[in-house]
């Protein structure tokens, strides 16, 4: 390696000691350069130190502090960011990228917010949320080929690889590109790192526009169950009743049940979800044809209503 080669190495290696963003900013314009999926990922890995899926707390004001000082053309330390500029840039950033306003910053938003390689971004859906959690169950089905209950790295590569078809970009990826993105989305989405999506990870992927179980109707108590409408009830059989047949069932039905476990449990997989299905159904004469009725399903959102009266109760 000549001298030109190691002074150039030595000088990376102190960005990377000293601020980690400047790296991947142009010389001559400080703009951020469009990242590989391997380098995005590099980011995220390099600022979510805990490894929970979040930037957030003092991870978060890090990567402020690195991402706004690396912008400039002298390398100065990201320190010289003050307590009351870093308030008032956290203040801003988050207005702009905190989409679901939780206060911090979870992989999607950062991928609005850094320039990425235009085929891997559409991985990411922004302009293409699922409508409900019935056609996510579908895409689940669909791709879950072997009926492990998972989305194995094969699987997720052919989920893929049809994103970018559907996209009509297929022609623009090679298999290799396809392969190291499947492996980023891996290390990305597969929280409890065992190589596979399970149900509540793979959401993350692809996510859809609203759990209409979380709205304000369905968490108000016995007095909010006594609010519920006719129109209410219709509003959300209609949601998954998507063959409008009268019933809901199958895929229909499992969509409506996975909305309903995720008000109570965060992380969950098929098992989870067949195991939620059985508490359930059992206490409201479940059909032995897999269907519900609107009956059962009022049923069910006054049992929703209730709980969480309850959980009010019993916290103090």
């Amino acid at each position: 390696m000549s001298i030109d080669s190691n002074s150039s190495a030595k000088r990376l290696n102190l960005e990377r000691a000293t601020n980690f963003m400047r790296q991947f900013r142009d010389p001559d314009s400080r703009e951020l350069k469009k990242l590989s999926a391997n380098q995005f990922m590099e980011v995220w890995s390099h600022y979510d130190r805990d490894g929970n899926g979040y930037i957030e707390g003092n991870e978060l004001d890090g990567f402020l502090k690195e991402f706004v000082s690396s912008a400039n053309f002298t390398d100065i330390s990201p320190d010289a960011v003050s307590d009351e500029m870093l308030v008032e840039l956290k203040a801003c950033f988050m207005e702009a990228y905190d989409d679901n306003q939780d206060g911090k910053i979870d992989i999607r938003e950062l991928a609005q917010l850094l320039p990425m390689e235009e085929n891997f971004l559409l991985l990411f859906r922004f302009d293409n949320p699922l409508e409900s959690s019935v056609e996510f169950m579908k895409i689940w089905r669909e791709y879950d080929t072997d009926g492990s209950g998972y989305i194995e790295a094969d699987e997720l590569k052919n989920f893929l690889r049809d994103l970018l078809r559907e996209a009509k970009k297929i022609n623009d990826v090679s298999e290799d590109k396809l392969i190291e993105y499947t492996d980023t989305m891996l290390q990305v989405f597969d929280s409890n790192k065992d190589g596979r999506l399970q149900l509540s990870e793979m959401a993350k992927l692809l996510p859809v526009k609203e759990n209409f179980l979380c709205r304000q109707v369905f968490k108000e108590g016995i007095e909010g169950a006594t609010k519920l409408t006719k129109d209410d009830i219709e509003r959300v059989f209609s949601l998954y009743d998507r063959d409008n047949n009268g019933s809901i069932e199958n895929e229909e039905l499992r969509g409506f049940l996975k909305d309903l476990l995720e008000l109570v449990k965060k992380d969950y997989d098929a098992q989870d979800l067949l195991d939620f299905e059985e508490t359930i159904l059992q206490g409201v004469e479940y059909s032995s044809e897999g269907k519900i009725s609107r009956k059962q399903l009022t049923m069910i959102l006054l049992a929703l209503a209730k709980h969480h009266q309850e959980e009010e109760l019993a916290t103090p």
